[in-house]
């Protein structure tokens, strides 16, 4: 059976993810890895040499692109690079697999899709939360009808603390982007979109606050564990977003995200509303719909399951596109779609006027 060869750029915190869900991928043959410290490189290398991979490590990208013999690459670098990357790997024949976001602005994201049209290959960018049980279990009940015409939804991820890599590329906009809003609101937006049948944001609303830059207070978050922090290092980013989207069809979408805010406690949340149900998806695993039976009494319904591996998931599907065809969940339509409306968040929260898309 043919394999796909891949090649690996960044071993940070979710590029050992990656790693781990190519190894146990019968479709993936992983032949190299890059990162900018060699010691992850020498160390990604050694962890895994017993599972029996020849695989190859290098520290420039291009030069992995350049001299290996690849089929398509996965980009797990800061946000800043996954634009470049992802052209370069384009331009050398290669599909292409990125961590979320899709891109820092718009036009690195447009520049990507043109990229992927021009070589004729596939783009899928990380958008793990479509493959969890209870998201599926939602996208089946709304496209057989059972929430009629869903009209506005709210959405949001939100932490008491949990800021991650404090002064490192994370909290730096030059490199990220942006905070809580690019870093966790691609994942909730995405999802509320997508269950919502991908109508199109044709305006946003935003506010941004930095509050907690300063705060030394201990973290109550593995999360603020994730990245590297730099003592003293930069943060020019927002550690709370909050927004609201019109879409094409006259439906709206309320967003929330804060790194760092004094709540009770961390939660990820979807909750739409239709004409017939209305649904809320929980990051337990389970999702709720609310409606009403042939006697008009109201019912309250709850499912729940086993959320599996949303990452390995997407990473799985990514293959099956290249190797089988398989019809595409994800199109770089909606990834700059989604970065526009990121980016017109910001710049709403700068000027303190709606933007239109």
């Amino acid at each position: 059976m043919k394999k796909i060869r891949l090649g690996l750029v960044g071993l940070g915190g979710m590029g050992g993810h990656h790693y781990g869900s190519h190894i146990s991928n019968p479709d993936v043959e992983l032949v190299a890895v890059c990162d900018i410290v060699p010691e992850k490189v020498e160390n990604c290398l050694k962890n895994w040499a017993d599972r029996g991979c020849e695989t190859k490590g290098f520290t420039d990208f291009k030069e992995m692109i350049d001299t290996m013999e690849l089929d398509a690459v996965d980009i797990c670098t800061p946000n800043d690079f996954h634009s470049i990357i992802a052209v370069y790997a384009f331009e050398h024949g290669l599909h292409v697999f990125s961590e979320k976001p899709d891109a820092v602005s718009v036009e690195e994201a447009m520049k990507m899709k043109e990229a992927s049209e021009k070589a004729g290959k596939v783009l899928m960018v990380m958008r793990n939360n479509r493959y969890y049980s209870n998201s599926k279990y939602l996208k089946e009940f709304i496209k057989n009808g059972g929430a009629g015409d869903i009209y506005c939804g709210r959405c949001g991820w939100i932490r008491r603390r949990g800021i991650p890599g404090k002064g490192g590329w994370f909290t730096t906009k030059a490199k990220s982007g942006g905070g809580p809003l690019i870093d966790l609101g691609v994942h909730m937006i995405d999802l509320s979109i997508w269950l919502m049948g991908n109508p199109t944001p044709v305006s946003v609303s935003g506010c941004t606050f930095n509050k907690f830059a300063e705060n030394t207070a201990e973290s109550d978050s593995e999360h603020s564990a994730f990245g590297e922090a730099q003592s003293g290092g930069t943060f020019d980013v927002e550690d709370l977003a909050m927004g609201f989207i019109r879409f094409d069809n006259g439906a709206c979408l309320q967003i929330e995200f804060s790194w760092a805010s004094n709540i009770k406690r961390e939660t990820r949340f979807v909750e739409l509303r239709g004409t017939k149900a209305g649904i809320y998806w929980n990051d337990d695993g389970s999702c709720e719909i609310y409606g009403e039976d042939a006697n008009g009494r109201l019912t309250d319904d709850r499912h729940f399951s086993d959320m599996g591996n949303g990452h390995d998931a997407a990473l799985r599907h990514f293959t099956s596109i290249i190797l089988r065809d398989a019809e595409k969940d994800f199109v770089p339509e909606q990834g700059l779609n989604m970065i526009k409306i990121l980016s017109a968040i910001y710049e709403s929260a700068k000027t303190g006027k709606e933007v239109l898309l």
